[in-house]
């Protein structure tokens, strides 16, 4: 069985070559990606590694708090993603809240 593991605080000039290399040293490495910026495809500083459940808790011991490119790493168990609602505040099309002062209505100054 295998584990995603979160590592975050990577440096930019970091690869995913880079983090192979490292976890490879606490076991095999199923995959290894450097989540990227859509807009320009710099590295957003963080990644994820899958290895087995023993070479994960081993790399998790390892490499937490370890220093790669000049940067602490931060190596833990990946949490799944929420999915997040965008659009906070307000309510639907219809709605008359969420605008300044309140009311929602437009007041006429005559």
């Amino acid at each position: 069985m295998t584990k995603k593991l979160f590592v975050g605080n990577l440096s930019f000039q970091t690869s995913e070559q880079d983090l192979n290399d490292l976890f490879a040293q606490v076991g095999k490495v199923d995959s290894v990606s450097i989540i990227t910026d859509r807009m320009t495809g710099r590295s957003k500083g963080f990644g994820f590694v899958e290895m087995d459940n023993e070479a994960a808790e081993n790399a998790i011991t390892k490499f937490n708090g370890a220093d790669l490119d000049g940067r602490k790493l931060t190596v833990n168990e990946a949490r799944p993603l929420v999915k997040k609602e965008f659009g906070g505040g307000g309510g639907g099309r219809d709605s008359h809240g969420g605008g300044r002062g309140g009311g929602g209505g437009r007041r006429d100054r005559y």
